[in-house]
């Protein structure tokens, strides 16, 4: 059947959490010439030529809205003569959330994605160099004053190696509102969350209040700092920025085509 092989232990990269998440090998020979889907009684599935997907576990590939659908097949169709799996993102969420590797169930995932909260990036802030303690000043202080009026809880900030001492009331607000997200969207979320290392950026990404390029710039602003400072290695630097930013956007796209499928699924068929 078309899935990808098992995964040798300690091949896999860290994903939510610090668990190993899915990593299929690096390349393989294309084995099918046309990628369909078809809707089955479980939702939406993805088609090589007259084979079905399946995931790791052997788990029928089924998606649940048709717009989610239409780009895991667009990831498989773009693949040249060796699949790349390690450009497929979405796929990979996918199998996450059929397989759910981690048996985790929704109150563990938001927990999970509320933890972060604690060691919060934007939260942590340095006091020398001046010149960096300024910069997160004015580019992680108005992201953090939205996120405090947008879910109306307090948040602040700490130069202290403890971080700030985040109120109980807020994190319960947090998991209040990721409540209300479906358990596919909540993989998602808690992916883009361990990409930024930041709920906050995270939600403040989602609810679309910034891109995924400021997104990613806010959760490297150190770094950022240090190679304008110092120069940009640019096979090594350019890469890590290009890959940070690939990973953000197909979590967040996730995230929509979980949460929104008839809206997106015009668009994309617009597009």
């Amino acid at each position: 059947l078309p899935r990808p092989p098992p995964v040798p232990a300690g091949s896999c990269p860290v994903g939510p959490c610090g668990r190993r998440a899915y990593a299929p090998p690096a390349e393989r020979k294309r084995f099918y010439q046309s990628v369909s889907i078809s809707q089955g009684e479980g939702g939406f599935e993805i088609n090589l030529d007259h084979r079905k997907l399946k995931t790791p576990q052997a788990k029928l590939f089924t998606v649940p809205s048709e717009a989610l659908a239409i780009a895991v097949a667009t990831e498989w169709d773009s693949q040249k003569d060796t699949i790349k799996f390690y450009t497929m993102h979405l796929t990979t969420l996918c199998n996450t959330a059929l397989d759910n590797p981690t048996q985790r169930n929704k109150t563990q995932l938001i927990r999970a994605a509320v933890k972060f909260l604690e060691t919060d990036t934007v939260c942590y802030r340095v006091e020398e160099p001046p010149a960096l303690a300024e910069l997160q000043k004015n580019e992680w202080d108005p992201v953090v004053s939205w996120a405090e009026k947008r879910y109306n809880v307090t948040i602040g900030s700490s130069t202290s190696i403890l971080g700030p001492n985040i109120p109980a009331s807020t994190k319960e607000t947090f998991v209040s509102h990721l409540a209300s997200y479906n358990m596919w969207a909540l993989q998602g979320i808690e992916f883009v969350i361990t990409q930024l290392k930041s709920l906050i950026l995270s939600m403040s990404l989602i609810d679309r209040h910034i891109t995924v390029e400021k997104a990613v710039l806010l959760s490297r602003l150190e770094e950022e700092y240090q190679i304008r400072r110092w120069g940009n290695v640019e096979w090594a630097h350019d890469y890590d920025l290009c890959e940070l930013r690939a990973r953000t956007a197909a979590g967040t796209l996730f995230v929509h085509l979980c949460s929104e499928s008839s809206t997106v699924k015009h668009k994309l068929l617009q597009d």
